[in-house]
């Protein structure tokens, strides 16, 4: 039997029951009310920390784990599962953008956070010190916002430890999204990777583009989360077979190198964003005072999992980024890779979210 109280601030759920509502966290110059829900399971098992809305803008995530919070039973639990559909208030309610509207940082490149900086990391150090931190498994939901076109995948970070690795790898197949795209070393300020280098297995879901809150996706993505819910033991396996994955690792990033309007060239069709050569032309950013055209090309061969669906940018902002099959005898040294990033400096094998 489970006989542990899970709590989280003045948050409580004793064993069998779910417990719901918000915990303040003090930025500095001001705080915000975190909602969560807590399952507490009766039977012993792994705890599991969900977080979505790390983002502004994309909705779906948010969504999908509102979704989850509700349907989760305490007697059909094994361990504990919390679940943060709003982690950064901020950057949901008020910006719906990857950057926050209090400070202008990007949460999500500034993990494990501290609690003594800005707004933006006082909220990471929060997150990590009373969520993250004290998870088995942690699951972080993205999307692409509502500027950004986005082709499914998980993503996780290598450690070097051969059984957290092994265990990651498996909880990324687990989701039934077909692409898994692999960081080659647990660096950076992204929320997944710092929660790797504590042990932690921990992986990045990107599923839905353009901060779309559709109904089909939302479920699709509860499907997912409860494939690997299974898959961890936290509920009853259903007797599903795993569904095939491909492996990827980012190849580069493109950025903008000028201010304009940006009218991209690479295929696009529905949810699929097409391969590209090196070389090749990703799109022009125009000039909308004299019409000048700077044109932007592909600086690696491989796939678009993500691309820029917005009219206007400005120099630095993402345009697309580029994976290529993960082969470990001819994958790119982690120091070589130019990898992708929105907001602040990327961090290695960083995708847009």
């Amino acid at each position: 039997m489970n006989d542990t109280v899970l709590s989280v601030g003045s948050l409580q759920a004793r064993p069998g029951t779910r417990a719901r509502g918000t915990v303040r966290s003090d930025l500095g110059t001001r705080s915000v009310d975190i909602p969560l829900t807590l399952v507490n399971g009766t039977r012993p098992g792994p705890r599991v920390v969900i977080t979505a809305g790390v983002h502004g803008g994309e909705f779906t995530p948010v969504d999908a784990a509102a979704r989850l919070a509700t349907l989760l039973e305490p007697d059909e639990v094994r361990g504990q599962v919390i679940v943060c559909p709003v982690a950064n208030p901020p950057a949901v309610y008020e910006g719906r953008l990857n950057v926050s509207p209090v400070d202008g940082v990007n949460i999500n490149r500034v993990f494990p956070g501290d609690p003594d900086g800005g707004p933006t990391e006082r909220l990471a150090a929060w997150l990590f010190a009373h969520l993250i931190d004290g998870a088995d498994v942690y699951i972080d939901l993205h999307c692409g916002g509502i500027d950004q076109v986005l082709r499914d995948f998980v993503g996780y970070r290598l450690t070097g430890d051969p059984d957290l690795d092994k265990a990651t790898a498996e909880l990324a197949g687990s989701f039934g999204v077909e692409d898994v795209i692999l960081g080659m070393k647990a660096e950076g300020g992204n929320s997944h990777a710092a929660a790797a280098r504590r042990g932690i297995s921990a992986v990045l879901v990107e599923v839905g583009q353009l901060g779309q809150r559709d109904g089909a996706t939302a479920r699709r993505r509860v499907d997912g989360l409860y494939r690997a819910l299974r898959h961890l033991g936290v509920l009853d396996p259903d007797g599903s077979a795993p569904a095939p994955i491909r492996e990827w690792v980012w190849a580069a990033g493109v950025t903008a190198e000028a201010t304009g309007l940006w009218y991209p060239e690479f295929s696009f069709d529905g949810d699929v964003i097409g391969d590209v050569a090196e070389g090749d032309v990703l799109g022009r950013i125009v000039d909308p005072a004299d019409g000048r055209e700077h044109t932007v090309h592909a600086p690696a061969g491989g796939r678009i999992f993500y691309g820029m669906h917005g009219l206007t940018v400005a120099p630095g902002e993402e345009l697309a980024a580029i994976a290529v099959p993960y082969d470990p005898d001819t994958a790119p040294r982690p120091d070589t890779l130019r990898t992708p990033g929105v907001g602040t400096a990327p961090d290695e094998a960083d995708p847009p979210s």
